[in-house]
């Protein structure tokens, strides 16, 4: 009998170890008033990340202020991808409690009353199969992080993903 209990404490343990290894990157929260609330990771038609004709303008990511109470200024936070790609927001962007703001591929003018942030690059962010969003605050902390693949997060295929 002894010998079945301690199988089934080590198969319980080992249970509990594949779960906590296997949490996605999103589990962990971060102190932070803002956070990605969703990505349109594949922009709709052919990818042409032409600044004349292509559609990088139609592939942003949202992110939204969380907080009650705050307003929060978007200069300095920078988004990153899994390799690297990254965009630092360069100026004042103020995000109101409850605000949004969707920042876009290509060129642009940045607006407030638009909700709209460019990143002066025609150049495509996001993987269409599978990638990881960083959201870091000015001071280099984590404020969000979310992995997605297109197989197990996007489940009607228009490439389009919520997290919060």
């Amino acid at each position: 009998m002894r010998t079945h209990a301690h199988a089934f404490a080590v198969a319980l343990a080992a249970g509990s170890l594949a779960v906590l290894t296997a949490a996605p990157a999103q589990a962990a929260e971060y102190s932070s008033a803002l956070k990605v609330w969703g990505v349109q990771y594949d922009a709709p038609g052919r990818d042409s990340n032409s600044c004349t004709t292509g559609n990088t303008r139609h592939e942003y990511l949202t992110i939204k202020n969380y907080s009650r109470t705050a307003t929060v200024n978007l200069r300095g936070y920078v988004v990153k991808d899994a390799v690297g790609n990254r965009h630092t927001f360069p100026t004042n962007h103020y995000l109101q409690p409850g605000d949004y703001v969707r920042l876009r591929g290509g060129h642009g003018t940045d607006s407030d009353g638009d909700n709209v942030a460019w990143r002066d690059n025609c150049n495509f962010i996001w993987n269409n199969d599978r990638d990881t969003i960083y959201l870091y605050k000015p001071s280099g902390d984590r404020a969000d992080v979310h992995s997605y693949t297109k197989a197990a997060n996007d489940r009607d295929g228009n490439g389009f993903i919520t997290f919060h």
